[in-house]
């Protein structure tokens, strides 16, 4: 399976904004960000590069792909699905992003970033209508309930990412008794869930074309 090997800041770099990819860290002074808010390379600091329609489109692209941590293939295994229901397809395809059951550990604030939410799901942790669930990818739905139980040395370290998460909301589709680390699909998430920053139609005019 193929894998991004690099430095994930690199990324935020790259898009020229914090895409808050290693969790706390982004919001410290060690941020890459804060450090160098250029682009990566020799010449990264020199470059100023003004981007076409397609280079806007591949951007937003690259920069949804990375936030949710998804490859391109399944990236666009997404798109082709948002494209066969009735709607609008950017935010039908950022509904299928969100619906990811490691995005929804992350949201609920038991991982302080996606990929810790990945960690979690694959160490078989997660449980979804009483099935125990360990495929990140897994799209949950309306009414599902989604259960924690992690093993005794990890409880601490969940707990802990709850109490630093804690400023961050949970968002209104999901609902979330933390004490029992238990939460239910209230409804399907809209766009107005999201982080907001990603411009939707620019991916369905750059597959599109």
């Amino acid at each position: 399976m193929a894998r991004y090997t690099e430095a994930n800041c690199r990324r935020c770099r790259r898009d020229g904004e914090k895409l808050f990819l290693k969790g706390t860290r982004c919001n410290t002074p060690k941020c890459a960000m804060a450090r160098r808010s250029f682009a990566p390379g020799q010449h990264g600091a020199d470059r100023k590069v003004k981007l076409s329609n397609y280079g806007l489109q591949l951007r937003e692209k690259q920069k949804t792909k990375w936030i949710y941590g998804v490859m391109e293939k399944q990236f666009r295994l997404y798109f082709q699905m948002a494209t066969r229901i009735k709607g609008v397809t950017g935010r039908i395809l950022l509904q299928f992003l969100e619906r990811r059951l490691d995005n929804v550990i992350f949201r609920l604030g038991l991982a302080i970033s996606r990929p810790q939410a990945r960690q979690i799901v694959r160490h078989n942790f997660v449980y979804v209508n009483g099935h125990r669930v360990n495929i990140p990818s897994f799209l949950v739905d309306k009414g599902d309930l989604i259960e924690i139980k992690p093993k005794e040395k990890s409880a601490k370290k969940i707990k802990d990412n709850l109490e630093i998460s804690k400023e961050r909301a949970v968002p209104s589709w999901l609902e979330f008794k933390a004490a029992e680390m238990k939460a239910t699909v209230a409804r399907l998430p809209e766009k107005e869930d999201t982080d907001g920053t990603i411009q939707e139609q620019l991916i369905v005019e750059l597959y599109s074309k």
